[in-house]
């Protein structure tokens, strides 16, 4: 059960993680820094799995509801992929260093949204290619991930 402090950091975060990728889209770095990563990166780290969970699924839901990004069907591997993302961080920090616990939380979150891209975003008609994968998951995200 989450405490009341908790509830209000994670509404912060999902506040935060709605509003930092508008920044970004206006000067057209959206897809290349991650921007609703990092708050949703900072919910695990900071008060934990269930808080990171939480804030990885309702955040891009919202924001797809709020502001149209991310679009459908791109907002149903967002939510996969911010939801374990944010589970993982709370997860893994409680087991391993900081550092380490961002690197494994980014692979199963990276992982996560290219088998959601792969497996279910073809069943709403976009082909996705192995190169597309690559480039999306890792190359074009690349700054993202390292600012993370």
């Amino acid at each position: 059960m989450m405490k009341t402090g908790q509830i209000v950091i994670t509404g912060l975060f999902i506040a935060l993680a709605i509003l930092l990728p508008s920044f970004f889209h206006v000067i057209g770095l959206g897809k290349t820094f991650l921007p609703m990563h990092i708050p949703v990166l900072m919910a695990g780290l900071s008060t934990g799995s269930v808080s990171g969970l939480i804030a990885g699924t309702l955040a891009p839901l919202l924001s797809s509801l709020l502001t149209g990004m991310p679009p459908f069907p791109f907002v149903i591997a967002m939510t996969c992929e911010l939801g374990v993302y944010g589970y993982m961080a709370g997860f893994f920090v409680k087991r391993l260093n900081i550092y380490i616990s961002v690197v494994l939380s980014m692979i199963c979150s990276r992982f996560t949204y290219g088998m959601i891209y792969f497996f279910i975003l073809p069943l709403f008609g976009i082909k996705v290619s192995i190169e597309y994968l690559l480039t999306g998951v890792l190359i074009t995200s690349l700054p993202g991930i390292i600012c993370q």
